[in-house]
């Protein structure tokens, strides 16, 4: 059901771990008059949150979709639009939050924000400088639609005051909800951007709406029956800024799942879901690789070597035969280890190995996560190492509990693995 700064905000406030602290911080930003609050909801039987900012006080809704059925609906979100005139009479609408909007008229001058005048505001927020300089980003991004949109230069695109701040709130809630969370890849799958007109302040305008449309150039998108504006201009420059690729779900183990709930009723679930989990398509960490090739050092020497690497911090050293330039038989020393350890590890293999030079590989890595479960024999304790990613599972007795007790009671090493293994 599309996007919305609210509805995603809600969604990855359910995938937090400390949920209290974020609305702590939200509502600690000094936003004039913004209050942020998370709210038990429901759609068609789906619950999930929904996510209100208030603007001293009061939150925006718009009528029931249903009710409405295909005639044009208020549009809930503040477009910005060329400003040369003060004290007129038009409906302003609710900012980024998709199913919270108003559209009534008022004949009493108010204020508006440029693009320059919400920089501002972010650039003073007590957030993380990567919060704040991605929110800008997708201000900016705003910004540069609406004057596509109304065909006139950026610094001209105005936004409503009261709708401003509260999309402030959305922009940033997302991006400091997204900081917090440090996912390594986002994927976004087709957007839904509903069908129809809504109206606005502009009047009646085709869904999407001309920003939105600007916004998700080059986005897989699609309308579909429901008669409404589904993306949002925020939720579209949200998506567009933070996906590094859109498509079906990946392969991947789901560990949570957020369902940010929108105020607007259709005759279907109105809620975006986000999936937390570890995908089984990419790599889930790095490692260097420190190589060598060595012809003139002896069996000892190397062996040595070897030892003092590892007591360096390397993760693993190995040889392997092989014969160098010239014919002659030698071996190729392999160290790995983590990528902040490359550096000195690398002159650790200059001080304790003949070679002149390495070559230095940092690759991706794939591994189960580890971790040491104890299991109790007939003869003790055996600690058993166990590993556990991509939907697989390994499980292994530690040779050295293994060998002692084969040591002590006089049985073969097999025996010993096998009654373990059964204890597995």
């Amino acid at each position: 059901m599309g996007a919305a700064g609210d509805m995603l905000m809600a969604a990855l406030y359910e995938l937090l771990d400390d949920k209290a602290a974020f609305v702590d911080k939200m509502n600690a930003l000094g936003l004039p008059g913004v209050a942020v609050q998370p709210r038990a909801a429901s759609t068609c039987g789906i619950a999930g949150t929904h996510m209100a900012v208030t603007v001293n006080g009061e939150e925006e809704t718009e009528p029931d979709a249903r009710a409405a059925n295909a005639a044009p609906h208020p549009h809930g979100h503040d477009h910005g639009h060329p400003h040369d005139h003060d004290g007129h009479d038009h409906g302003h609408a609710h900012g980024a939050e998709e199913g919270h909007s108003h559209d009534h008229s008022h004949d009493h001058p108010h204020h508006h924000a440029t693009p320059g005048h919400i920089a501002g505001i972010i650039d003073r927020l007590p957030l993380p400088e990567q919060v704040r300089a991605d929110a800008r980003a997708v201000y900016d991004d705003i910004a540069r639609a609406e004057a596509k949109a109304h065909g006139c230069p950026v610094g001209d695109v105005h936004y409503h005051e009261v709708g401003a701040l509260d999309a402030v709130a959305d922009v940033t809630g997302v991006c400091y909800a997204l900081h917090l969370l440090g996912a390594d890849r986002i994927v976004v799958s087709p957007i839904h951007v509903g069908s129809g007109t809504v109206r606005c302040a502009h009047g009646v305008m085709p869904v999407p709406a001309p920003a939105t449309a600007n916004l998700l150039a080059g986005v897989p998108t699609y309308g579909g029956s429901v008669q409404g504006e589904l993306c949002t201009p925020t939720g579209a420059a949200l998506l567009a800024h933070f996906a590094a690729q859109y498509g079906p779900q990946p392969v991947m183990m789901v560990e949570k799942v957020g369902v940010g709930i929108g105020t607007k009723r259709f005759d279907q679930a109105n809620c975006l879901r986000a999936f937390w989990g570890e995908s089984a398509d990419s790599a889930n960490g790095e490692i260097t690789e420190l190589v060598a090739n060595i012809d003139d050092m002896t069996p000892e020497s190397l062996a040595f070597a070897a030892s003092r690497l590892l007591e360096a911090g390397a993760l693993d050293v190995y040889t392997t035969p092989g014969t160098m330039k010239k014919g002659r038989p030698g071996h190729v020393l392999t160290v790995l280890c983590a990528p902040d350890r490359a550096d000195a590890l690398a002159r650790a293999v200059l001080a304790q190995t003949t070679t002149n030079g390495l070559r230095v590989r940092r690759c991706g890595k794939y591994f189960l996560a580890p971790s040491i479960d104890t299991v109790q024999t007939e003869w003790g304790p055996v600690r058993v190492k166990r590993a556990e990613g991509f939907g697989v599972r390994h499980s292994k007795p530690e040779y050295e509990d293994v060998a002692r007790i084969a040591r002590e009671n006089g049985l073969p090493c097999a025996d010993v693995l096998q009654a373990v293994q059964k204890l597995l």
